[in-house]
């Protein structure tokens, strides 16, 4: 019962997409892991500039109106690519969703365990006995666990409620300690336009294994590996442009839509990424990967283990 209202849930969410396009006449259609922001701005500087089209593709961009479907609706072929997060790929994978890697988009977590900079909470190890707000439950046993293990608090120790997206406003108004799941380079712009200090304890410095936080997924059946190619060497030229003009391919991004993004918070975070954009993002590297996947499954996320050569091809 519950994999057919699961199905038929999928069916009536794809009905507000269209079918995947036809390789042959070299569109693609991509869908992105939420609405526009400086995530995207290889994506968009790409549109921007012409650079899908110097490789010969029409790239049709579209922002979820559920922002868990993406994937799933490019494992049911509805979609050519989406943007996605190396975390959520291996469980993805490792459910059996017929996924694979395409590019990478932003090369390094972005994700933080965060608190307020105002002298209560100045390590891990002050988090014993304090609640910890999180967006959406998932791997966070694994990971916040992981990060107070090493500071000598159990997991068990600290309290973790759902706050869904008011990440921010809970940390600010003391409904939660810390947070987990808001982004290093948004949350800690936002709080600090609001007149909070935060101070960010990073799960690659506190023995969570480093992942690519956005990734591109394309299904594992169909794929279109020339596509592909065009779309991460159009990928390639966007982000040099921004390395290399930041001003100006500042500009360049709020043109999208500049009434819903030239404003203070993704000037702010447009800076703050700029470092994280994955410079070659058809490189891979499968140790990372299989490193990724054996964390997971060691702290019982996934039931069985992906191998990276299987999901992460040389394209």
């Amino acid at each position: 019962m519950k994999n057919t209202l699961v199905k038929f849930a999928l069916v009536a969410l794809m009905a507000g997409y269209g079918a995947a396009a036809n390789a042959a006449d070299n569109s693609l259609t991509l869908i992105l892991d939420w609405f526009v922001n400086p995530n995207h701005g290889p994506v968009v500087i790409a549109q921007q500039k012409g650079y899908f089209n110097d490789e010969g593709l029409s790239v049709k961009i579209q922002e979820p109106a559920d922002p868990s479907m993406p994937a799933k609706l490019v494992a049911a072929n509805n979609i050519d690519l989406a943007i996605s997060y190396q975390p959520n790929l291996t469980i993805d994978v490792a459910a059996g969703l017929p996924l694979i890697r395409a590019a990478t988009l932003i090369a390094t977590p972005l994700n933080a365990l965060m608190v307020l900079d105002n002298g209560k909470i100045n390590s891990l190890a002050d988090l014993k006995g304090k609640t910890i707000g999180i967006a959406i439950a998932g791997n966070e046993e694994a990971t916040i666990g992981t990060m107070l293990s090493r500071a000598g608090v159990d997991y068990n120790q600290v309290k973790i409620i759902n706050v869904g997206w008011a990440l921010s406003s809970a940390l600010a108004s003391g409904k939660v300690d810390a947070i987990w799941g808001g982004l290093r380079n948004f949350e800690t712009n936002q709080l600090a336009l609001e007149g909070y200090k935060v101070k960010s304890f990073f799960p690659e410095e506190h023995g969570v294994p480093p992942y690519d936080e956005l990734v591109f997924v394309a299904n594992a059946n169909t794929y279109d590996a020339k596509a592909i190619k065009k779309f991460t060497r159009a990928l390639e030229k966007a982000t040099q442009f921004i390395v290399n003009h930041p001003e100006e391919s500042w500009q360049t991004f709020v043109s999208y839509a500049p009434d819903t993004l030239n404003n203070e918070l993704n000037k702010r975070a447009w800076n703050d990424t700029l470092t994280r954009f994955a410079l070659r993002p058809a490189a891979i590297d499968l140790a990372r990967y299989d490193n990724f996947a054996k964390f997971m499954y060691q702290h019982q996320i996934i039931a069985s283990r992906p191998q990276a050569q299987d999901f992460v091809p040389a394209l």
